[in-house]
């Protein structure tokens, strides 16, 4: 393996091919020049989305675009894993890669199923905001890779491998012993979180489905107070004084009172924050935000229909 090319573009392009030449493709030299407005180490998912911009070239260029985005996501995971040496999950590959509003099951990571779900949050009112708290998360490697070991060492005091194959009953019912065995209360505290978080995210689609924004905006804001209090990936806390995320939210709640919806966005412990934010005060809402955080740093989004695509 390169090691000297951790962290870096290479890796992941070398990464991304490895896994076209495993299913039998051959890959030649090609040159491409690429440009992007994702923002580098914010919590953007900006190495999927070059992951899933690598793949969709390859799949065009040598496959003939007969890879799935499902595979060219799991092949961006693989090259963020092995080759960039990053202990990155699923979700952001595949959200990258799918487009959309997306429904994720996990229970195979071989096979995840994934569903759209359709939605229009222009319909409801809403603008989906990015801000940028304007703290680099690109040193947190080892912040990241504690939360599922913190989660997995959970699961082992009951026998299991993962949290989602423990019955959360058994968990409670086990919660002190599980204290003792694991002398560590935040990985307590972290199980919490995946157990309430999980099951809100399926009440999330469901309210996306039935058209029930008001449900799913109460629904995003429970999930990111669980993530301040119980997950704890809003600050490291190896540097207390650096909470460029939690002031982002506290501005947000300040703003936005009981109106819209905020939490953190992405991995965490630095990055960004996302905010569904009414139309009707979007613009005193960005220009808030931007007084205290700076000129550039509230991007109103737009959800794509697609992922990576080929433009013909």
């Amino acid at each position: 393996m390169y090691e000297e090319q951790f962290d870096k573009a290479i890796a992941l392009i070398r990464g991304v091919i490895k896994r076209f030449v495993d299913l039998g493709y051959k890959i030649k030299g090609f040159d491409a020049y690429t440009t992007s407005n994702v923002l580098k180490g914010s919590g953007l998912s900006s190495s999927a989305a070059f992951e899933v911009l690598i793949g969709t070239i390859i799949n065009g260029l040598f496959a003939n675009n007969e890879v799935s985005p499902v595979e060219i996501a799991k092949f961006g995971q693989y090259a963020e894993n092995v080759y960039y040496n990053k202990p990155s999950g699923l979700m952001d590959q595949m959200a990258s890669s799918v487009g959309s509003v997306v429904a994720i099951d996990f229970d195979s990571t071989e096979n995840p199923v994934v569903n759209k779900v359709e939605f229009d949050l222009q319909k409801h009112g809403h603008a989906l905001c990015i801000i940028d708290s304007g703290a680099d998360h690109a040193d947190l490697t080892n912040e990241y890779a504690a939360i599922p070991a913190d989660m997995k060492a959970i699961a082992q005091c009951l026998g299991k491998e993962y949290l989602r194959q423990v019955d959360e009953k058994e968990f409670y019912d086990n919660i002190q012993d599980i204290r003792r065995k694991v002398n560590d209360d935040r990985a307590v505290l972290r199980a919490i979180h995946f157990f309430n978080d999980n099951r809100r995210a399926q009440e999330e689609v469901e309210a996306l489905k039935n058209n029930d924004f008001e449900l799913f905006r109460a629904l995003v804001k429970e999930s990111g107070h669980s993530s301040y209090m119980y997950l704890q990936n809003v600050f490291s806390v190896n540097i207390p004084k650096n909470q460029a995320v939690s002031l982002t939210l506290a501005l947000c709640d300040k703003i936005l009172g009981d109106k819209g919806a905020y939490r953190v966005h992405g991995g965490g412990f630095a990055g960004t924050v996302q905010a569904f934010v009414p139309l009707d005060m979007l613009n005193e809402f960005k220009n808030r935000i931007e007084a205290v955080l700076g000129e550039g740093m509230c991007h109103v989004l737009s959800i794509r229909p697609v992922g990576g695509y080929e433009l013909k």
